[in-house]
């Protein structure tokens, strides 16, 4: 009973350094305590705005597997004022994407991987997500894929590794798999949405586009003809990919006022910095340095459902602006 009284009396000590779970089986038998510093909660204390400029900088430099200016040409047309965004306006004769050499791009293994889970998915809030084996296999492959077969992935862990937010590959591996492509209710009750979806497929909610943040869904659906390129509100000042840029657009029908995306990066330089702003600056902005210039990440987290010792799923994450 003493031994008790003296973990009650440090729980709320502990609880500002790490997420802390007590498990009281029975008073005279047993006590399971459990710690975890990768739940987006005072992670953030121990990162500092300048290690994430600094990081940030360091994978924009490692992201080899970026589309280059000879691989990919995109053609922004109409720039709208925040004014407008919401007119529904087509003010654009021209598709965004003029051209991309998929035969370059598309075989580098994370896209590979990336474009295996872009058609696992029901767009429709409010409808369950039913995956098979071989779709989940495909989620980890995915993580896997960007975060530990890559030399960009790689600097992420060996970051957060040394900032004690994750102790192995393995808990880095799978606590990713949890954040972005764990069920939650978005609509009706029903698990049917996760963060991938949201964040890199899109999907509809209230009669609107939701989410829809990652440029390669985008170029196939404006390929296969389902998505009708409107305008952009914003592009940034990069002369080369990764850009970035606000885009408006009508996808089957359905509207999109600022859909913002990184556009040309690799699909695990998108993971790797959504995540990095997540864990370190969850449901803020992040602020990031790019080849020397600004940009910044806004996070959400979801909070009607966890996982693990009380995590949080990410709700979304995109780019807001660059200044």
């Amino acid at each position: 009973r003493l031994i008790l009284f003296v973990l009650l009396l440090s729980y709320s000590a502990f609880k500002s350094l790490c997420h802390i779970s007590l498990n009281i089986f029975n008073l005279n038998r047993s006590v399971t305590v459990s710690c975890s510093l990768a739940d987006g909660g005072n992670v953030g204390n121990k990162i500092t705005d300048a290690e994430i400029k600094a990081l940030s900088e360091t994978l924009y430099s490692m992201d080899s597997n970026r589309a280059s200016s000879s691989e990919l040409t995109i053609n922004p047309q109409a720039l709208v004022p925040d004014s407008q965004t919401g007119s529904q306006n087509d003010l654009s004769s021209e598709p965004l994407y003029l051209h991309l050499d998929e035969d370059a791009v598309f075989s580098k293994p994370t896209y590979a991987a990336l474009l295996a889970l872009l058609d696992n998915y029901n767009r429709m809030t409010g409808q369950v997500e039913d995956f098979s084996s071989q779709q989940l296999a495909e989620q980890e492959t995915f993580i896997k894929e960007t975060m530990l077969n890559t030399e960009l992935g790689r600097e992420l862990f060996a970051f957060l590794n040394t900032k004690g937010v994750y102790t192995s590959e393995e808990e880095f591996v799978q606590d990713l798999k949890m954040m972005w492509f764990g069920l939650y209710s978005r609509n009706n009750n029903k698990l049917d949405s996760s963060g991938f979806e949201h964040i890199f497929a899109g999907e509809i909610k209230g009669g609107k586009v939701s989410g829809f943040h990652n440029w390669i869904q985008f170029y196939l659906l404006e390929k296969s003809g389902k998505l009708n390129y409107y305008s952009h509100s914003f592009d940034g000042p990069w002369t080369s990919y990764p850009d970035v840029m606000g885009l408006q657009f009508m996808w089957d029908g359905y509207y999109k006022q600022v859909g913002s995306a990184v556009i040309g990066c690799s699909p695990e330089f998108d993971l790797a910095i959504y995540s990095l702003c997540y864990i370190a600056r969850p449901g803020k902005h992040c602020y990031l340095s790019l080849g020397g210039q600004q940009l910044i990440i806004q996070t959400y987290t979801w909070n009607n459902s966890s996982y693990g010792d009380g995590k949080k799923f990410i709700g979304s994450a995109y780019p807001v602006s660059m200044y």
